[in-house]
């Protein structure tokens, strides 16, 4: 009689659990505080994305993690992650892109890929582990947090690396955030001028909407488009960075060089943005989706990244994210006033 109500609890207990559950739980619960403070607190330029990654890191270093938990991290660390970046894509349209025109686009494109290459060199230069510089790189040229865990897909850095790159393009995007609207009104530039201006240059999505509306409506909006036009160049960065990793594997294995299939997903997500007409309430829908997945999976980031390893990586990586962020701003604004802003 024990026996088989023993039998019949463990069939019920197994019945509502789920290698993936507790892990996914746990991140999940990460992510949905780290979104519920910033709403609480009004702070709308705090991203939930650098929340939840620092959330996970305090969390996994403070407390030991049950084995349980492991195959839910892995799951948001990885399939979660690149779902987010899939429905990013929903967050821009081919009309808004072409509505900067031919010089706002030529001043975000040429300013993204130099900007990329000039860390690459920089990065060779000063002797930083080259998964890191792409990290840096690709969250300093494009968009922050989003695209350092999108080119991690290629340039395959540790958890630690992720962690050492997001908090670089936090604390110099930050910077750009408050510096910027204050410098403003020195600057030869008009209100377009200068949104174009925060958008092709600061890291984050949330960063940029704070600093280019404090130049006016025109200039938020300015900023905003100036912003998602950079979003979508990560889709060809990332592809870009594989097909140089495969030429570089050489004769080795394909599984020396991934092929980040999923940018094809967003890129499939800007088309179907741009060919149809999503109601707002979607739109807003989507966009609460796509921070969860991302913060999702970057609470499992935090919470695989080791604080002592993290500090192991040294101050180099952190001067060369000083020097991303100095030459962005600088070479943005010059290709913003050649661009005729």
């Amino acid at each position: 009689m024990h026996d088989t109500l023993a039998e019949h609890q463990q069939t019920h207990s197994a019945r509502f659990s789920h290698p993936l559950l507790n892990g996914l739980l746990l991140t999940a619960g990460i992510a949905l505080s780290a979104m519920a403070f910033r709403t609480a607190s009004g702070w709308q330029w705090l991203s939930p994305l650098i929340l939840s990654i620092v959330m996970g890191m305090a969390l996994g270093n403070v407390i030991r993690l049950p084995a349980s938990s492991s195959h839910g991290i892995a799951f948001a660390m990885r399939r979660l992650l690149r779902a987010g970046i899939v429905l990013l894509g929903l967050q821009v349209t081919l009309g808004q892109i072409l509505s900067l025109g031919i010089g706002g686009l030529a001043a975000v494109t040429v300013t993204l890929t130099v900007t990329f290459v000039a860390i690459r060199l920089a990065g060779r230069a000063m002797g930083v582990d080259p998964a890191l510089t792409d990290l840096i790189a690709a969250g300093t040229s494009v968009c922050g947090a989003s695209a350092v865990i999108a080119a991690n897909t290629v340039a395959r850095g540790r958890d630690e690396q992720v962690a050492y790159a997001v908090a670089c393009v936090t604390i110099f995007g930050s910077v750009s955030m408050l510096l910027f609207p204050l410098i403003a009104g020195v600057l030869p530039l008009d209100a377009t001028g200068y949104g174009v201006w925060t958008g092709a240059t600061i890291h984050e999505v949330a960063q940029v909407v704070a600093a280019a509306f404090q130049g006016g409506d025109v200039a938020g909006q300015s900023g905003t488009i100036a912003k998602l036009t950079r979003v979508v160049l990560l889709a060809p960065l990332v592809m870009t960075m594989a097909i140089a990793a495969r030429r570089a594997a050489g004769g080795g294995s394909a599984a020396s060089a991934p092929t980040p299939w999923f940018v094809l997903g967003f890129i499939a997500m800007v088309l179907f943005n741009s060919g149809f007409d999503i109601p707002a309430e979607a739109q807003a829908v989507t966009g609460l989706l796509t921070t969860f997945l991302l913060s999702t999976g970057l609470a499992a980031m935090g919470l695989h990244t080791n604080l002592a390893r993290l500090k192991a990586q040294g101050v180099r990586p952190l001067a060369l994210g000083a020097f991303g962020w100095l030459f962005i701003s600088v070479f943005g604004l010059a290709m913003v006033k050649l661009t005729g802003f």
